[in-house]
């Protein structure tokens, strides 16, 4: 009967323990999950710079490079200069057309010029000599024959040596202003190259700047039911 009574309980004790256990686990996540950490940070570091970039933003626009590393102070100077030469190309560009309009139109009312596939050469050609036989002549007398013109396609034919000279003056400036385009291009070029090394440099210390003034602040509270709230202040700095 004494067997029979202890197997029945049996099974009451080891589920009591069971219990218990379960009890104290459940306090101890409670503990655990009360005992947590709460903080709050505070940083001065804004991001670095790239030099990339810089070189990129100064090739499409000089002085975007050093917009972009907080230094446009220099970099407006290549802006200007940008814009000048572009109104440089510009200026030059109409002003070769125009000339270049004049000439052609003086060559074929005044000198009786068919200008129809007429190459560079020929216009060069006919602010030189008077007639095409002068010109002809001189290439006989070179063995030039390759460079003789045919008269029937390009005859022309100056009044006097005056009327040749004025033809030639306004060749002379058309041709002097492309070539002046190609020295405002070349000039945009180096502008662009000179601005992204300019970025480059920015950019280090702008990156070096933002290192030496970097500060951080946190502050932590710690909450534990079995110890008292603490809270931390911490501040980081550079010199």
């Amino acid at each position: 009967m004494k067997k029979l009574l202890l197997i029945s309980l049996l099974p009451i004790i080891i589920f009591s323990q069971t219990q218990n256990k379960s009890i104290a686990e459940l306090k101890q996540q409670i503990t655990t999950e009360v005992d947590q950490d709460y903080s709050l940070q505070l940083q001065t570091s804004p991001e670095k710079k790239k030099a990339g970039l810089a070189i990129i933003y100064s090739l499409i626009l000089p002085g975007m490079g050093e917009l972009y590393a907080d230094a446009y102070d220099s970099g407006i100077y290549f802006t200007v200069a940008d814009a000048i030469f572009w109104g440089g190309v510009a200026g030059l560009n109409i002003y070769g057309n125009w000339k270049e309009d004049s000439y052609r139109s003086f060559a074929q009312s005044n000198g009786k010029a068919n200008l129809d596939g007429k190459d560079e050469k020929y216009f060069a050609d006919i602010g030189i000599y008077t007639d095409i036989y002068q010109y002809n002549k001189v290439q006989e007398l070179s063995r030039n024959f390759d460079a003789i013109y045919d008269e029937s396609t390009h005859f022309w034919q100056w009044k006097d040596n005056a009327q040749r000279s004025e033809y030639r003056q306004m060749w002379t400036s058309s041709e002097n202003a492309f070539n002046n385009v190609r020295f405002a291009v070349g000039a945009l070029i180096l502008n662009r190259v000179v601005s992204a090394i300019n970025a480059v440099r920015m950019v280090s210390a702008y990156n070096k700047r933002i290192e030496e003034d970097t500060w951080n602040v946190s502050v932590g509270m710690t909450t534990n039911p079995n110890l008292p709230t603490s809270i931390n202040l911490n501040f980081i700095t550079k010199f």
